[in-house]
């Protein structure tokens, strides 16, 4: 999409150096992306202190017994499978 800003030029062009980007497009793409993934670290962040916490949750009981289930569905979907006959 093609647009027409007015940049900072000397900013833009330590951006790039300090980036060490080839093209200013390259320099702007790559702060854009930056940019946001600041703010959506901001957002988690404001999260800090708001969600409860459970002093009996055992993070490791969960994850076994989620492995457990992949283990399961693993084996459920191989025996499902046709088996073929040798020499057929």
């Amino acid at each position: 999409m093609p647009s027409n800003l007015a940049n900072d030029d000397k900013l833009l062009a330590e951006a790039q150096r300090v980036g060490r980007h080839k093209t200013k497009k390259e320099t702007v793409s790559a702060a854009l992306s930056e940019y946001v993934a600041r703010r959506k670290q901001l957002r988690i962040l404001k999260l800090f202190g708001t969600i409860d916490y459970d002093p009996d949750n055992d993070y490791k009981v969960e994850r076994a017994r989620s492995a457990g289930a992949r283990r399961y569905l693993y084996l459920v979907t191989v025996s499902a499978a046709p088996i073929e006959r040798l020499g057929s």
